[in-house]
């Protein structure tokens, strides 16, 4: 599987969208606070760790 810009937005959306689900199914937290705070924080979060993944990944096959 080729892992282009839009697969990898793709799986990052799939993957904060099915935690965002699953905390509001559970009923664990009130709906506006999973929706205001922990999806966006998830999201940016994941951010961060592709980026670092990406950027360690460039320079391991640069070595």
């Amino acid at each position: 599987m080729e892992f282009d810009t839009t697969v990898t937005a793709g799986a990052l959306l799939a993957l904060v969208a099915v935690g965002t689900a699953a905390l509001i199914g559970m009923g664990v937290m009130a709906t506006s606070t999973v929706l205001m705070m922990v999806a966006p924080s998830m999201l940016v979060f994941g951010a961060v760790a592709l980026l670092l993944g990406v950027k360690h990944g460039e320079y391991r096959a640069t070595r």
